[in-house]
């Protein structure tokens, strides 16, 4: 076995290296094993991350059992409920990518053989991943596992509940002592938001993807089984260094096609399509956003987790998990079930025992939500390259809309006008230059979004954005919009007033303007001046992809 880690550890040359290992503590025994770098997002500003530093000790006790040295190191994380609504969440998307580079600069720095990556919330997981790919070393995620949903008057509560619950306050629906209660009961401990929000949607999908040991996605963050899976990640990232297993001999093609038919079916984030088309770029795997569709056509819908439905991560636990979404999918013949696993077993013997143990939690095949998929890719005039629609998530009544369009150039200004009772039952809210370069940073719009749910217009109100929602979001949202308004899409194009026409089942989004008056438009429009003038959102603006592309670093 040849290791990389020799690079510092061995021959005369490299006694100096060795000195200041043994000024850490290490003693030679340590530094003749694989060294593996164990990744801890640890910090005591996210619900999700606030764990880590027990699961962590807990996969360098599994390294330390399997005959390996750990060495834990830390990356950052935003957490976005907290970031939301301000200029904070313009730093979330692109902490994704300095998450990827930072993880690269230690394990290269510093030749480790393998990794451990302990994330849990929305850019971090496919940050690590994506840093991991990169490097393409022996690597296996061991996410921190999903919050237990909250309790308030007797009902469960989740984050996604409190946002809309500001906007029944703002429409006299609730009062101060409503929002209070549910303020204080809808979050109730550490872990990843108990919905199938971004997070979770991820730490599920490294479980389709095969990089990640089952129950990764939905084993609840204060339930033993999550040390245990920690401990069990330390040993096998062990046998991947022994047998030379690279992250990216799991992640290919066809796991990527696995991971998206279990998207479709679990109903994840809208996020989703950001981070797989990431992750695929640096998996060297190539991916366009049509391939979405293709699967969701032949994948059915089998969960509506919230804000989707009344379910939540911990009832898709107790119903089976990941596990049991996929043994309905590759007896459906909807999955490969012959693709490597960092388990050491292929992804059909890992659910070759899962049952599903709740109907109400996983839909059987036979009776599924929808014959199609949670996502949807739609295009159009004001959408050439594509957007996106959590189609799991919209009203039955929504999925076919036409209304005139409310136009808003930004979050702020569209949030206000909500709040101010100006938006009406019918119209298309329009807010743009949130796009990646826009934006920049290409922020989440959970506010507008529950604020409409909130005053019970989610199922008359639409929103088009080239920014993007939150996996919390729940309704007509469509995001993602490319070309984005900054770089003079025809969203920047579209007026107070114009009739916007969309047709989810048919997959368009269509302005009814035609091209002669777009063209004029186009003639008059003006870039406007960057948002981000210096520091590191202004170098994030300059180099940053679409969104159709992954919105990553060219």
């Amino acid at each position: 076995m040849s290791l990389r880690s020799a690079n510092v550890t061995q021959g005369v040359e490299r006694a100096p290296n060795r000195s200041l290992f043994y000024a850490l503590g290490y003693i030679e025994e340590e530094l003749a094993r694989p060294l593996i770098g164990v990744v801890s997002a640890y910090s005591e500003i996210v619900p999700g991350h606030q764990h880590l530093d027990k699961l962590a000790q807990a996969a360098c006790t599994g390294v330390r059992i399997a005959g390996g040295t750990p060495i834990l190191m830390p990356t950052i994380g935003v957490c976005d409920g907290i970031a939301m609504g301000h200029v904070g969440m313009k730093y979330s998307l692109p902490s994704r990518e300095l998450i990827a580079d930072s993880l690269e600069t230690m394990a290269m720095a510093h030749q480790l053989d393998g990794l451990v990556l302990l994330p849990n919330c929305d850019k971090i997981v496919p940050g690590m991943l994506m840093g991991a790919l990169r490097l393409d070393l022996p690597a296996i995620v061991c996410s921190g596992g999903p919050m237990l949903a909250g309790r308030v008057a007797g009902a469960p509560s989740t984050l996604s509940t409190l946002f809309e619950a500001v906007g029944a306050h703002k429409a006299g629906l609730i009062d101060d002592a409503q929002l209070l209660e549910r303020e204080q009961g809808a979050c109730p401990g550490c872990g990843s938001c108990s919905g199938m929000y971004t997070a979770n949607s991820m730490n599920c999908l490294c479980e389709a993807l095969g990089v990640a040991l089952p129950g990764n996605g939905t084993i609840p963050a204060v339930h033993s089984g999550r040390v245990q899976l920690a401990k069990r990640s330390g040993m096998a990232v062990m046998r991947l260094v022994n047998e030379n297993t690279t992250v990216r001999s799991i992640v290919t093609p066809q796991a990527i096609q696995n991971a998206l038919a279990c998207d479709m079916a679990l109903g994840c984030s809208s996020n989703s399509v950001l981070h797989l088309l990431a992750i695929a770029n640096e998996a060297g795997v190539p991916m366009d956003l049509r391939i979405f569709n293709e699967i969701s056509a032949r994948t059915p819908n089998l969960c509506h987790l919230a804000p989707a439905g009344p379910t939540h991560m911990e009832d898709l636990f107790y119903a089976g998990g990941v596990a049991a979404v996929q043994r309905d999918l590759l007896e459906g013949g909807l999955l490969d079930g012959s693709l490597p696993t960092v388990s050491g077993k292929t992804m059909a013997e890992n659910v070759a025992g899962a049952v599903n143990r709740d109907t109400n939690a996983i839909r059987p095949l036979a009776n599924p939500y929808s014959v199609t998929g949670g996502l949807q890719i739609l295009w159009g005039n004001i959408a050439a390259r594509g957007c996106v629609v959590k189609r799991s998530a919209v009203a039955a009544e929504m999925l076919r809309h036409s209304g005139p369009a409310r136009v808003f150039d930004g979050e702020d200004a569209a949030i206000a006008a909500i709040y101010a009772g100006q938006i009406r039952p019918g119209d298309v809210v329009v807010i743009r230059y949130e796009g990646p370069k826009g934006g920049p940073g290409m922020r989440e719009m959970l506010n507008p979004t529950s604020a409409l749910a909130g005053m019970g217009l989610d199922t008359s109100v639409a929103l088009i954005t080239d920014g993007r929602f939150s996996g919390a979001s729940r309704g007509a949202s469509i995001g993602h919009v490319a070309p984005e308004a900054a770089e003079g899409g025809s969203i920047a194009l579209v007026q107070e007033g114009d009739v916007i026409a969309i047709d989810i089942p048919a997959a368009t989004v269509q302005a009814q303007v035609s091209g002669a008056e777009f063209d004029r438009r186009r003639a008059a429009w003006q870039a406007p001046p960057p948002k981000a003038a210096s520091g590191w959102l202004a170098r994030y603006a300059r180099m940053v992809s679409g969104a159709e592309e992954g919105a990553v670093l060219r």
